[in-house]
């Protein structure tokens, strides 16, 4: 399964959300730091579920690295968030 599957997998699971867009956008940064050849490093997430309607900003983080979990956001350099309730 890729890391973008991956991503979007554990995040449906967590918050079965109303709109969901994980966007693997790695090529835009061939060069940068992280960059792996393949891709499958920088993430663009786009996610809308009720779940997120009672937190603030950094409690929403927080529960999306944690639906992640810390094996795959450490194989992600970076994950742009887009999340509101």
């Amino acid at each position: 399964m890729s890391v973008r599957d991956e991503i979007e997998s554990a995040l449906r699971a967590a918050f079965a959300p109303a709109e969901l867009r994980v966007e693997d956008v790695s090529e835009d940064h061939r060069g940068h730091a992280g960059w792996r050849e393949g891709g499958e490093t920088h993430f663009d997430v786009r996610i809308r579920a009720e779940a997120f309607a009672p937190m603030s900003r950094i409690a929403r983080h927080r529960a999306v690295h944690g639906a992640l979990g810390a094996d795959l956001v450490a194989r992600i350099h970076a994950l742009s968030l887009d999340i509101s309730g």
